[in-house]
């Protein structure tokens, strides 16, 4: 896909987001309309998802569209592990050059994750997605789904997520 159509699929979708969010107050059902929204405007998502925060170093899966995804992944594991210990998006063009990559799919062969943060600046969840091309993902898809997740810091975390208590 080239850039232009790419800049014009992401403004679509999410204004496609943006509308279909407005009045929800549930996490969960938010974080699928996202993924489902997604998962379907662009022909490079292979597989599209959430890992959940579920404790202090623990991620489990989430809403998700497309193969079987790995069910937990800790910090220290993985381009979603990578993603979530350092709070920033991760662009991986080669997944098989990427130390420590899960390979949850073998069909899996670029990705992204992008950190999602709850109002008070915590950490969630990430956004995961895989493609099976090489160097799908760039600054465009950054920047987007940045946008996207942001959108996503209005919601109360839902009560299954995990929450750091004061030491």
């Amino acid at each position: 896909m080239d850039r232009e159509r790419k800049i014009a699929t992401y403004e679509r979708v999410q204004q496609e987001i943006e509308a279909t969010l407005e009045g929800e107050t549930d996490l969960l059902a938010a974080m699928a309309t996202v993924v489902c929204l997604l998962h379907h405007a662009f022909d490079t998502y292979f597989w599209t998802g959430f890992y959940r925060r579920v404790g202090p170093e623990r991620l489990l899966i989430g809403p998700y569209q497309g193969t079987l995804g790995c069910l937990h992944i800790t910090f220290d594991r993985g381009v979603c592990g990578a993603c979530a210990r350092d709070r920033q998006t991760v662009i991986v063009p080669d997944v098989h050059q990427f130390p420590g990559h899960i390979a949850c799919d073998p069909n899996s062969k670029s990705e992204i994750v992008v950190p999602v943060f709850d109002r008070a600046g915590q950490l969630i969840a990430v956004f995961d997605v895989d493609s099976d091309q090489y160097n799908s993902f760039d600054e465009v898809d950054q920047r987007y789904l940045e946008q996207i997740m942001a959108l996503l810091t209005r919601f109360d975390p839902a009560p299954i997520i995990w929450t750091p208590t004061a030491h």
